[in-house]
């Protein structure tokens, strides 16, 4: 579904990806880790066309999304829904209005076919009913969710995830686990998580990929991450200070 292809991306003299290569596979869940700040938001940005390489490919379904105009990034990214770390919701708005502004921005549907959307997909979170709420009346866990029904209201392929359980107690991180395993399997979609969250990650993950020095490391199944023999992904898996990963 999205590859990755020798992608180098600096800012200045900070050099962020390093010949990076990835493949997402279609109708999975890949979660990507790393130490904070260590390009994992970059590279999910890429994905999605927000930024381009200085170098490298980036294709979507075979497409080199790097070559694109603007309209037609803008048209790729209707395949796509993203959920951000802190949910990203338009304070101004109520939860419905929210929820509705990509498909007020990107359908031509009726106010009514957009009100049933709405609140069909706020089913799918578990939060029927909260339309008229302001996202002020919400806590952290909730706001997640109406995040993630706003990036599923277009029905999208792929979706990404930047940190979804950063900031939540460990009872709201399982449950806005178990949501994306539930939303991927029920609507067959393709998702891309960043995460620094290891019980997490082994919980919803078909793959797992390391990122770090700006390359993928490691890359696999759960048990064969588990298992791998790489001394930095054991170190950054055992959160230990010593090993290859220096400590900043």
């Amino acid at each position: 579904m999205i590859n990755l292809a020798d992608i180098h991306k600096s800012f200045g003299s900070n050099v962020v990806l390093n010949g990076l290569n990835l493949s997402i596979d279609k109708g999975e869940i890949t979660v990507i880790i790393g130490q904070s700040g260590g390009g994992k938001s970059v590279l999910l940005k890429h994905m999605i066309g927000l930024i381009r390489p200085d170098s490298g490919r980036v294709e979507v379904d075979g497409h080199d999304i790097t070559t694109f105009n603007d309209r037609q990034l803008n048209e790729i990214r209707k395949r796509f829904g993203m959920l951000f770390q802190e949910a990203a919701l338009f304070d101004s708005m109520t939860v419905g209005e929210n929820v509705a502004f990509p498909l007020e921005e990107h359908t031509k549907l009726t106010r009514s076919e957009i009100r049933e959307i709405v609140g069909d997909k706020l089913s799918h979170v578990g939060l029927k009913g909260v339309e008229d709420k302001m996202p002020s009346e919400l806590s952290g866990g909730m706001k997640k969710r109406v995040g993630l029904a706003r990036a599923i209201a277009l029905e999208p392929e792929i979706i990404l995830f930047d940190e979804p359980t950063t900031g939540l107690d460990p009872i709201i991180a399982d449950a806005i686990d178990r949501l994306i395993i539930d939303i991927q399997r029920r609507l067959n979609v393709t998702c891309v998580v960043i995460s620094h969250d290891i019980e997490s990650t082994f919980k919803i993950a078909h793959k797992i990929a390391m990122l770090l020095n700006g390359k993928i490391i490691e890359y696999g199944t759960p048990e064969e991450i588990k298992t791998s023999s790489n001394p930095a992904l054991k170190q950054f898996l055992e959160g230990r200070t010593e090993g290859p990963i220096k400590v900043i």
